[in-house]
């Protein structure tokens, strides 16, 4: 059995063409000037019907696009976010999508500023990344990555004052400071004692370690500063 190939058939008219023998296998390839389709007969395309030799214009979708937000991180409590992006309608309907739980916050307001910036105002109630979803009224929408953190102020715990008395060379044991929302602490002015150590942790950081270096009574006043996503601090 052989294979043939063609690429252009011209008989004349009238002329019967026999490629091959029966079973053998045929390759080719016709295009077909839009002009010469003709007859009674009609094509779909995307739905429309169009006349054999006529012609359709599609029309394609215009989506929008992020690409980017302001602040990128907020508190609780109602903030406005600036999205800057392309294609905007007015009005969108925006909606921030925790990106663990999938749970849905719809923007409480949405300004339309311009075809590139529209500013939307959040009230979310959970802490957590989310991505933003905005869809045009006619229908043409886009999903970001998750481009907004959400970040409760932190709130201490632990009182300010005196930490305690220690005698010099001795073990001040663990003394536990906490700030409820807190991602670390860290020592914003001041010093500690020589051979104390700050722990940063979430949520409690502690105070560890043995005096060293001090030979007469000495106060040590310093400020711990706890800190959070937003960054917001608070300091005790």
């Amino acid at each position: 059995m052989s294979e043939v190939k063609v690429n252009k058939i011209s008989p004349r008219s009238g002329t019967t063409v026999t490629l091959g023998d029966s079973g053998d296998t045929f390759t080719g390839s016709q295009t077909v000037a839009n002009a010469a389709l003709q007859g009674s007969g009609q094509i779909t395309i995307n739905g429309t019907a169009v006349a054999l030799g006529g012609s359709i214009t599609l029309v394609t979708e215009t989506r929008p696009t992020v690409t980017g937000i302001s602040p990128s991180t907020i508190e609780n409590t109602q903030t406005a976010v600036v999205i800057t992006g392309t294609n905007f309608v007015s009005v969108p309907l925006v909606t921030a999508i925790n990106s663990t739980t999938g749970a849905q916050f719809i923007a409480d307001e949405v300004s339309f500023t311009s075809a590139t910036s529209i500013t939307a105002k959040f009230t979310i109630s959970v802490d957590a990344s989310y991505k933003l979803y905005v869809e045009n009224p006619d229908g043409n929408a886009v999903q970001t990555g998750a481009i907004l953190t959400v970040s409760d102020a932190p709130a201490w715990q632990t009182s300010a004052g005196s930490l305690g008395s220690f005698s010099g060379g001795d073990s001040i044991g663990t003394i536990t400071l906490t700030a409820t929302n807190s991602t670390g602490m860290a020592v914003q002015s001041g010093s500690l004692p020589g051979g104390i150590t700050l722990n940063s942790g979430s949520g409690s950081s502690t105070l560890t370690g043995t005096e060293s270096g001090a030979s007469a009574d000495t106060t040590f006043n310093f400020t711990i500063r706890a800190k959070d996503a937003v960054p917001d601090v608070r300091f005790k």
